[in-house]
């Protein structure tokens, strides 16, 4: 199936309007409440009006998506940069192996992490979370990984509880857990499904949080959600966030590779044509992945918009 998958991209690589006559390529992406399946589901849309087809398949999110992309020439994913990190570095997360073929292809949006509880819980900080049953996502995925560390920067001990993020808050709205942590582009899904629900407390971390969990994550930056992002809140929220990117196996061909950046990010209005939260999927928000090499096809695209990328990593 692999030397197929390969097989077929290299055909098409050699033909005039490459791209637009290949085998269908798989989009990996996360289940049902993630951001990242809706997000999917609007590209392959988008590609598709570009004659590329590409099929949806649900994962648990961005550490499977990168080692299907590892594995297969003819697979994309959505990938969180710090769980592409941990992939590059062979963490224990990421099962223990060094992913080597993973190439950034364009950026997606900006993933910040939050808290919802119930109003009348009166949580309203991480420090309130010690001893607490909190929806953390998947197991072992992103979203619990990067809860860990901020409840180590907090100094607390939580109860986490593993699940998708649309099982999680309706088992919070339920009364089964005190809180539900969530990262994604924000209006986060599953946050403003609880709070649409029932009267909620939208929380994040305090500034010294932010700046520990920053040291022990350096790709990280800090986040600042609006008043009024999720009903019912009526004051900014701190927390941290990075960026997801769409990638590729390097042995993508450059004209695939290059002819898929270039129709997602020839949108005129991404949030219309893509997705609500693909406001960042822009060419020139490729310069804050300094965490992937760039495919060849995706660099010589921005080299063509001149859009300076970040040195590749050593």
């Amino acid at each position: 199936m692999q030397r197929r998958s390969l097989s077929a991209l290299a055909l098409a690589s050699l033909t005039p309007g490459a791209a637009h006559a290949q085998a269908s390529l798989a989009l990996h992406t996360a289940g049902a409440g993630s951001a990242f399946l809706p997000y999917g589901e609007g590209l392959a849309a988008q590609l598709g009006r570009a004659n590329i087809a590409v099929t949806v398949r649900q994962s648990t999110g961005s550490l499977q998506n990168l080692t299907a992309v590892e594995d297969d020439a003819a697979a994309l994913g959505t990938a969180f940069l710090g769980s592409a990190w941990d992939a590059l570095q062979g963490a224990p997360n990421a099962g223990g192996r060094r992913h080597v073929a993973i190439r950034a292809l364009f950026p997606m949006y900006e993933t910040a992490f939050m808290v919802a509880a119930p109003a009348a819980s009166g949580l309203r900080t991480l420090r309130d979370l010690h001893g607490k049953r909190v929806g953390a996502g998947p197991a072992r995925g992103p979203a619990e990984g990067f809860f860990r560390v901020a409840a180590v920067a907090a100094g607390i001990e939580p109860v986490i509880v593993s699940g998708d993020p649309a099982a999680l808050a309706e088992g919070l709205l339920r009364g089964e857990m005190d809180a539900l942590w969530q990262g994604a582009a924000v209006p986060i899904p599953a946050l403003t499904m609880v709070a649409d629900r029932a009267d909620t407390v939208i929380f994040g971390l305090t500034a010294e949080e932010v700046a520990e969990v920053r040291r022990r994550l350096p790709y990280m930056a800090e986040a600042v959600v609006p008043p009024g992002t999720y009903r019912g809140q009526t004051a900014p929220v701190t927390s941290f966030a990075a960026w997801n990117f769409i990638v590729a196996n390097r042995a993508l061909s450059e004209a695939t590779a290059y002819a898929i950046t270039r129709a997602a990010l020839s949108a005129a209005d991404p949030r219309a044509e893509i997705h609500a939260s693909a406001g960042g999927t822009r060419a020139e928000n490729a310069r804050f992945n300094s965490v992937l090499p760039f495919h060849p096809g995706a660099a010589r695209f921005y080299a063509e918009r001149g859009v300076a990328l970040a040195a590749p990593p050593a």
